[in-house]
């Protein structure tokens, strides 16, 4: 294991953070609030740690999948409790594991809060907690890889643990200039949606922190009501940008290279846009009892379908009360996520894809024996072994779902709130059904189940094996 590669990318990384948190500290200045001094506080000793950490460059610049995996896991843990502390340095947020599970579900995009009343925050956290949705959905390393020279191709180690899907590729040669690329598309997104919504007469602060939960799918709203008291054309807004953050980026960048062909012949993209479409049919029709009139469904089925499918967890409703189908079409799209290679969370459509195909394949063996057929995406053959990490990766993700279900069951909350509890902060989504629903929250959990489903959000945004490996002794021995 290669500390002192691991020791300097932590120091980058708390420098990063520190950095960061200057706009929490513009926010307090705006509007004269007293939480902003406690920001530039933690700022002013994380970016003096981090100096100290990137003073000494490490003398062996190479490193391997274990080492990208471990710093990034190790990151971000970093970040998490490193974010929390302003909010009980403060006491906005009093308790300070309270506090690392806000910080750890902004920075994870995953949007579960414990917060009870969000409008008492003032803006200064307000902005802090949104704007962690937008450094955790890109990503903090592909932050760092654009602006971070580094030797050789071993950065891609680090984007790998950190990118959400099955498999991550190189938009052009260079992990620096693709890294760019992404960020600057992020960037685009992000202020074309502030801009229409201001244009949509969002107040300017709202419309910040809805587009830094939109763009990071996190959900953290800033209302007690989430998105409910925005003006229609507002929903439809948020509703599009979010299905437009679950899109595959490679499909942006074709789109800019006008490479129309590639863009649009992308299976994931295709089958995500018709399970939105088709979810949103069927929920709609489910919902119009009671909803007032056709158009009403039509925005709220949308707006919930997107919402979910992207795991941001914003709502317009409170889907818990909703008819069974309705509520199992969501439980559904918690469980296929969006597209890999986007900033949503879930098992990924591409591995569903891979999944079907698979089966597909297997049932053909049945029927004609002596058949040899590959499974396909885009036209490619997808080697053996990716098929066979896709379906590795779901029985470590069942194994992990089950042992928390199982250890925050001590609760005693009922089964339909602890399974989706889980279902919904490992796939980085935010409310579930029942007592976690878009009405209810993670307050009443014990700081031994909050701590689970910590490392929950943790694991589900890193892919579970940078978490997972964080654990396994046998990394931790210097060779």
């Amino acid at each position: 294991m290669n500390y002192s590669f691991i020791v300097y990318i932590l120091g980058w990384v708390l420098t990063l953070e520190a950095g960061f948190m200057v706009l929490p500290c513009v926010t307090s200045l705006i509007y004269r609030e007293k939480t902003g001094l406690w920001f530039l506080l933690v700022a002013a000793v994380s970016a003096l740690v981090g100096f100290l950490l990137i003073r000494k460059k490490p003398k062996n610049p190479q490193f391997f999948t274990k080492e990208g995996f471990a710093v990034v896991g190790l990151s971000w843990i970093a970040m998490s409790l490193v974010g929390a502390l302003p909010f009980t340095l403060s006491k906005e947020i009093p308790n300070y594991i309270d506090a690392v599970f806000e910080t750890a579900s902004g920075f994870t995009t995953t949007g579960a809060s414990i917060l009870t009343d969000v409008e008492a925050l003032s803006h200064t956290a307000l902005i802090w907690r949104s704007f962690t949705h937008w450094i955790g959905g890109m990503g903090v390393f592909i932050f760092l890889l654009a602006i971070l020279p580094m030797a050789g191709g071993y950065n891609m180690h680090l984007m790998r643990a950190e990118s959400p899907g099955p498999s991550v590729g190189k938009l052009v040669p260079k992990v620096k200039e693709s890294a760019k690329i992404l960020y600057i598309i992020y960037l685009s997104i992000t202020v074309a949606e502030m801009v229409l919504l201001i244009i949509a007469r969002m107040p300017v602060f709202d419309a910040i922190c809805i587009s830094f939960g939109t763009a990071g799918t996190g959900g953290f709203g800033i209302r007690a009501d989430s998105c409910a008291s925005y003006n229609a054309v507002c929903q439809w807004i948020i509703t599009i940008f979010m299905a437009l953050f679950g899109i595959n980026f490679n499909f942006y960048f074709f789109i800019i290279r006008k490479r129309f062909k590639d863009a649009f012949t992308i299976e994931e993209v295709r089958w995500y846009v018709a399970l939105i479409l088709l979810s949103t049919a069927l929920v709609t029709f489910n919902t119009l009892r009671i909803h007032n009139g056709v158009g009403v469904a039509l925005r709220t089925a949308a707006f919930q379908v997107s919402s979910i499918i992207t795991t941001t967890g914003f709502a317009t409703a409170d889907f818990n009360l909703w008819p069974s189908l309705s509520k199992t079409i969501l439980i559904i799209l918690m469980l296929t996520g969006a597209c890999a290679g986007s900033t949503g969370g879930g098992l990924k459509i591409s591995r569903f894809i891979i999944w079907w195909k698979s089966i597909k394949n297997e049932i053909e063996v049945f029927i004609h024996p002596r058949s040899v057929k590959a499974v396909e995406m885009d036209g490619k053959t997808i080697e053996k072994d990716t098929v066979r990490s896709v379906s590795v990766y779901m029985v470590v993700f069942l194994l992990v779902y089950m042992i928390s279900v199982f250890l925050i069951s001590l609760d005693k909350f009922d089964m339909v709130t602890n399974f989706t509890a889980i279902l919904a902060t490992i796939n980085n989504i935010g409310p579930g059904l029942g007592e976690v629903g878009p009405c209810g929250g993670f307050s009443g959990f014990s700081y031994f189940s909050k701590i689970v489903i910590i490392f929950d959000m943790l694991a589900g945004r890193l892919e579970l094996y940078p978490m997972l490996l964080l654990l396994t002794p046998g990394v931790w021995k210097k060779h």
